[in-house]
């Protein structure tokens, strides 16, 4: 009786998919003692050749098995069965890889992490005092902590210019109702952050995208932009775009800082990624701090739980309308997460999970390079996302659908588009709750989908 690595299904036949059939015959071989718990299964790709299906079935098979608690993958070694757990029931999904969600890797060092559980204990002595309200825009050493934080990444940023927000929505949330009014113009990147499109279409104001290239948004389009609409700012996300992880050039910052001064426009910089790089070109804050509006937020660098972001105001004049517009939406910011903010960045932590966050998203970026076809995608070897184009036949609504039954969630390109029809691409994330033999898998599936058409991919025989 073959077992383990020999092992073949018998599958049955019938209009099933093939890869629920593969998981359906794991799962039926373990109740009759033909698989053992600790037997190591057959090779995804030995598999698909043992039984003449392509390896993106047999993938799928593999991670239906998996969300049924029914295996287990082992890094670098295989799949393996595993001990049943009665609350999975054949057939009940989980996802298994979300890939939507773009948050940096977590950190998996001990010593950092328990570096990190050390700055929550020693917040108990001052607990009584950040139960309290505090005074809007964050205490001294809450601000002190922003500037030096700032100032490592290359930012001169005065206290009197500093506000410490509940996280980077607010901050613009709060720029945005300073600058316009319903029915004014926005512009933006042709391909822009989601958040800033809901944030726009609650305020009433509309978004107009503009034209880029290899180097980013590009400076005439952002002139005949203010021609034509006469916006009232310029929103970016100049260092590792989200979604495509562009970055503004330094030449083209300067490009664009010119029309935006000819034109009268205000700069909205939101720099969610710009701590990432080890080598960013030059804030458009620190080229021109008169009329940028500068956040940082440190969801993105340390942890989407941390919510908490630096809001840098182009003068003291402009930090009381802000000031006012925040204390009406949000009270204040958490004194216990700022002061855990401030706590990392004193004791160093804040700079070495940064420090492990860049590196898991190189090698989650080489994954790619590996993994995935020449030319399918756009990466950056510090950005912890890709942006990955479509081959015809795929639509971006079919390759969605495909990569969501198969327990590995993408973005697709809609979310993002502003004023052209969306392109037929998708968002990766390689960092979140995944690790990296998770980021591996889901590669793997990938790559296998992009080289195979809809129909191929279906698994259906």
């Amino acid at each position: 009786m073959a077992r383990g690595s020999d092992w073949l299904p018998q599958l049955a036949k019938g209009g099933k998919p093939r890869y629920l059939a593969i998981a359906d015959a794991i799962e039926a071989d373990m109740h009759i003692g033909r698989l053992l718990v600790g037997d190591r299964l057959p090779p995804q790709r030995v598999l698909a050749e043992r039984l003449g299906l392509n390896f993106t079935t047999v993938a799928r098979a593999y991670n239906e098995a998996q969300s049924r608690g029914l295996i287990e993958a082992k890094v670098g070694a295989g799949s393996y069965i595993r001990a049943r757990v009665s609350a999975r029931r054949a057939g009940r999904r989980m996802d298994l890889v979300d890939l939507t969600m773009n948050l940096p890797p977590e950190p998996e060092d001990p010593v950092l992490l328990d570096r990190m559980r050390r700055g929550l204990i020693d917040m108990g002595d001052g607990l009584t005092a950040l139960l309290r309200y505090q005074g809007f825009g964050g205490s001294a050493a809450d601000k002190d902590a922003a500037v030096a934080w700032l100032g490592r990444h290359r930012l001169s940023a005065p206290r009197d210019r500093v506000l410490v927000c509940p996280g980077a929505h607010s901050a613009l949330l709060a720029i945005l109702a300073t600058l316009a009014h319903p029915g004014d113009v926005i512009v933006c990147e042709d391909l822009t952050y989601p958040g800033i499109r809901a944030l726009a279409a609650q305020q009433g104001l509309t978004l107009v995208g503009l034209p880029t290239d290899g180097e980013g948004i590009l400076a005439d389009g952002f002139a005949e932009a203010c021609e034509r609409h006469g916006p009232k700012a310029l929103y970016c996300n100049p260092t590792l775009l989200n979604p495509t992880t562009a970055t503004i050039s330094a030449r083209r910052r300067e490009a664009l800082i010119a029309v935006a001064r000819r034109y009268g426009v205000k700069i909205i910089e939101d720099d969610a990624y710009g701590c990432i790089p080890e080598a960013p070109p030059p804030a458009l804050a620190a080229l021109a701090p008169d009329i940028t509006y500068y956040v940082a937020g440190l969801a993105k660098c340390l942890g989407a739980g941390l919510r908490i972001a630096y809001l840098v105001a182009p003068d003291p004049r402009s930090i009381w309308p802000l000031a006012a517009s925040l204390r009406a939406a949000t009270v204040m910011a958490s004194p216990l997460t700022a002061a855990l903010a401030t706590h990392w960045i004193n004791e160093g932590v804040a700079d070495d999970v940064l420090a492990a966050i860049r590196a898991e998203s190189r090698a989650r970026q080489r994954l790619a390079m590996e993994i995935l076809p020449p030319g399918s995608f756009q990466g950056d070897p510090e950005a912890f996302h890709i942006w990955v184009h479509l081959p015809a036949p795929w639509s971006r609504s079919s390759f969605t659908g495909h990569m969501r039954t198969s327990g590995i969630g993408v973005v697709v390109s809609d979310a993002f588009a502003v004023s052209r029809p969306p392109p037929e691409a998708v968002r990766v994330c390689l960092g979140g709750v995944a690790s990296r033999q998770d980021a591996r898998q889901a590669l793997e599936f990938l790559a296998e989908a992009l080289t195979q058409s809809p129909a191929m991919a279906s698994g259906i025989i």
